[in-house]
């Protein structure tokens, strides 16, 4: 009886975690559609501006994104067209190929910094800094044991 317990919270708490994953994404995302960019878009986009002008390439950029089974080339592809990205061949090694944000796409993070930290606030309204705190370390223990 109460391995049957243990199960069925495990389970209700990995439903819960991933219910709480997805209204997280559907709020970023509902914030994200002013710029006509997707998560893993932003996600993207935010990994390339934390390099602070250094170039990534798509082994680094797949290691760091959230989402690991993103299509990383079709991401960034799809980031040129929109000028958010450009891509160039290194001229040390001509097989590797860096990624850069550019101005435009730095432009885009700044007008929707502020959005995105109206909507996290938003999301964890209902918990005061002491349970965010908690609740972050607590998800650590889950993604850093990994």
């Amino acid at each position: 009886v109460t391995n049957m317990k243990s199960l069925d919270l495990a389970k209700n708490t990995v439903v819960g975690i991933l219910k709480a994953g997805c209204k997280v994404e559907e709020y970023i995302g509902n914030t994200l559609k002013s710029a006509d960019i997707s998560l893993q878009q932003f996600n993207l986009l935010r990994i390339l501006r934390g390099r602070k002008g250094i170039p990534a390439n798509l082994q680094t950029v797949q290691k760091r994104m959230i989402h690991k089974m993103s299509n990383t080339t079709r991401l960034v592809d799809k980031l040129i067209v929109k000028e958010l990205v450009v891509r160039k061949t290194c001229k040390e090694n001509r097989r590797k190929i860096e990624i850069f944000i550019t101005d435009k796409g730095l432009e885009v993070l700044s007008q929707l910094d502020s959005k995105i930290q109206e909507t996290e606030a938003t999301i964890l309204h209902p918990l005061n800094l002491e349970e965010q705190k908690t609740l972050r370390n607590l998800i650590n223990k889950i993604t850093l044991n990994r």
